[in-house]
């Protein structure tokens, strides 16, 4: 099994490209990294399930097996990466790139390294004295829809005890993360010469009005809803983007706001929906059908596991770190709809996610190993 030396693997599965968007000129499949970890994982004698997501052509889940019976653990992570910014890349994002104890190139810790890591973790393990179940998930689309996630949820087939998601936390247990929600508000006018604002409804003049509702919300969530647990505690509201009229000499006929949503636990997505409308209904009362809400995204719900759970402890144990909560969301709130224990960690650290020439320090790979390792044999009976 030479092929499967952990730099070749890295070099391997980034040189693939799977970039995932809501922009059809980015978008791809991720077919042919999803091929790529069905032979590394069949290599190691697991049973290996490829299923097509429904509707969305050329994206593909994996769900490797070995091991018999229920239970067990399940290692799961997302095989899509964001776009790349071409100007600011100094490396080849397709391409490894050793340099000062770093690995450089895209999905090199957000997340497609993660599954090297996890063979890496298996070498030193006799995967024939499992006495339950392990399992690896990888999925499509979590940068976007999430579809991957919210497919295996659906089908509730999965029934693992634990489960560990390989995002970059700096081999931080992740406990507790916000969702994530983006929500169109769309206001629709009548169009008219500016000459005799009378003969139209201006929408950007009624969209000035729902700005003002939207931001007394704002205040409202950050007065109302603290969880300290987070560093920004409140379910946050941002204006993002707003698009209106199209001539200073037109009555504005439309125009359409974006606001990003941060669920949390004690917060959920229908609730903040409920007081997004009835922030908003007085702008209804005023001028009755001229207001549309449209989810851009289906949201996300924030995630928070028992603090104190055993799969916790183990994790705390092993990496040496205590437990923390964090404002970014993962596929945490979809895997924990499997009835397991669920936390989040992973080698790496967020703040090289996302960003032009993103790169894992090789001080993690020791560590990380050794966690992956240990969790391994706690949860699936390895002698």
């Amino acid at each position: 099994m030479a092929n499967l030396d952990f730099f070749s693997l890295y070099k391997n599965i980034i040189a693939i490209p799977s970039i995932s968007s809501t922009d059809p000129r980015w978008d791809q499949s991720n077919e042919a990294v999803i091929r790529l970890l069905a032979d590394w994982f069949g290599q190691l004698g697991f049973q290996c399930e490829v299923t097509a997501l429904p509707d969305l052509p050329g994206k593909f889940n994996l769900v490797a097996t070995i091991g018999q019976g229920e239970g067990g653990l399940l290692l799961a992570g997302h095989t899509d990466t964001v776009p790349f910014d071409e100007g600011g890349w100094r490396k080849d994002p397709f391409k490894v790139t050793e340099e000062g104890n770093r690995l450089y190139g895209l999905g090199t810790i957000d997340m497609k390294g993660f599954f090297a890591f996890i063979v890496e973790a298996l070498k030193d393990i006799d995967l024939t004295k499992l006495s339950k179940p392990l399992r690896i998930l990888a999925t499509a689309d979590e940068e976007t829809t999430m579809a991957g996630a919210r497919a295996i949820a659906a089908a509730a087939e999965l029934k693992p005890d634990y489960a560990v998601i390989g995002e970059p936390t700096g081999l931080v247990p992740v406990v507790a993360h916000k969702g994530h929600m983006s929500e169109a508000i769309r206001i629709t006018g009548k169009s008219g010469h500016s000459s005799d604002p009378a003969n139209g409804v201006n929408a950007m003049e009624i969209m000035h009005k729902a700005m003002g509702q939207v931001l007394r919300l704002q205040q409202d969530l950050k007065d109302r809803y603290a969880d300290h647990r987070f560093a920004v505690p409140q379910p946050t509201l941002n204006l993002g983007y707003i698009q209106g009229g199209d001539s200073p000499n037109r009555i504005c006929g439309c125009c359409e706001l974006h606001i990003d949503l941060r669920p949390t636990p004690q917060v959920g997505p229908d609730e903040l929906m409920g007081m997004l409308k009835e922030a908003l209904s007085p702008i209804e009362i005023h001028q009755p059908g001229c207001l549309h809400l449209q989810h851009l995204h289906e949201p996300i719900p924030a995630y928070a596991c028992n603090d104190d759970s055993e799969l916790v402890r183990e994790a705390q144990k092993a990496s040496g770190r205590t437990a923390e909560s964090v404002n970014y969301c993962t596929e945490a709130p979809f895997i924990q709809q499997l009835g397991c224990e669920t936390i989040v960690m992973g080698p790496g650290h967020i703040a090289q996610a996302h960003q032009p020439d993103e790169y894992l320090d090789l001080s993690f790979v020791k560590p990380t190993t050794a966690v992956l390792q240990h969790l391994i044999r706690r949860f699936c009976g390895v002698n």
